[in-house]
């Protein structure tokens, strides 16, 4: 707590602005984690995955793919050695 002037205890305008501030944020950013979980996976057959690679390119270095055998945005289980129309090679 802060003190005023007077003597008198009390939070100053400043320290509730700023944690409304950080409520809010929190609020928001809890949000939108909440709305990332809700979003459903896309069907192997929708990403057009398939269980072998494309040429040098496969899910094990697709920066999409989650050992041991997960994807990000499409429906596991993934294989590392497959591909589908969403590979983005890891950076």
């Amino acid at each position: 707590m802060t003190m005023f002037s007077n003597g008198r205890h009390g939070i100053t305008r400043r320290a509730a602005i700023t944690r409304t501030a950080l409520a809010i944020g929190a609020a928001t950013a809890s949000a939108a984690v909440r709305k990332a979980e809700a979003q459903q996976k896309i069907t192997q057959a929708a990403a057009k995955y398939q269980g072998t690679p494309n040429g040098s390119n496969h899910c094990g270095i697709c920066s999409s793919f989650q050992p041991p055998d997960a994807c990000a945005f499409v429906q596991s289980p993934i294989s590392q050695n497959g591909w589908c129309q969403l590979y983005t090679a890891k950076s």
